[in-house]
């Protein structure tokens, strides 16, 4: 009599062409919320209206975010990250000026560039997370984490800088990131850009002479 042998585990089904029209519909919802949160509000935004725009039913909306702060959640982090790979953002191509910098005032110029960057594609996304943040725990919560996030990227810029040994010494480390965590605010692009009609270049350089007279010791 053969060996009896136990069933092989079947590999679970994946299909490459289900799975690429499920993300073009999970782009296409967040393309359709989020200027309609931004325009509206997202309180005055309901999910149905956001189905409508997209193209799609409304339980396709819930099935692909799972709830209205979630869908928030990832139109902040692609205005954020450009996109809606997987890739933190000190890998991430438009964040390597900041490592190929030379001096510490090349560090802050870089960073400054990308501040604008992405002022440009979150300012207003920023906004509306920020309003909303009064009437929701869980957008709360998203806008403690963004801040938070902030926070971690100015972190790591300061420790960039500070290898070179440029950091203004009355501040210590702590100061300088407080310094630079309030200049790469997005509100900053959407006051002086969006509402007061800067070119996008004269507040770069203006960003990035404010951060350098912040944080560094002298202008190099």
């Amino acid at each position: 009599m053969g060996e009896v042998k136990e069933p092989s585990a079947r590999r679970p089904y994946r299909s490459a062409v289900r799975e690429e029209n499920a993300r073009r519909t999970r782009r296409a919802i967040v393309s359709a919320a989020g200027p309609l949160f931004v325009e509206r509000g997202y309180a005055a935004t309901s999910l149905a209206e956001v189905a409508r725009a997209a193209g799609v039913a409304r339980p396709t909306v819930a099935a692909a975010f799972g709830s209205k702060p979630a869908l928030l959640r990832q139109i902040l982090n692609e205005a954020l990250a450009g996109d809606d790979e997987p890739v933190p953002v000190a890998e991430r191509p438009w964040f390597a000026p900041v490592w190929q910098a030379g001096t510490a005032g090349e560090v802050l110029d870089a960073y400054a560039g990308i501040c604008t960057l992405i002022g440009r594609r979150a300012a207003r996304v920023f906004e509306t997370v920020r309003r909303a943040a009064d009437s929701s725990a869980e957008v709360a919560e998203l806008w403690a984490t963004a801040q938070r996030n902030r926070r971690a990227g100015a972190e790591m810029v300061v420790r960039r800088a500070a290898g070179f040994g440029a950091l203004r010494p009355e501040l210590g480390p702590a100061r300088a990131v407080d310094a630079l965590w309030t200049l790469n605010d997005p509100a900053l692009y959407g006051a002086l850009v969006l509402d007061s009609g800067w070119p996008e270049d004269d507040h770069r350089r203006w960003l990035a002479g404010q951060m350098r007279t912040a944080v560094l010791a002298d202008d190099r």
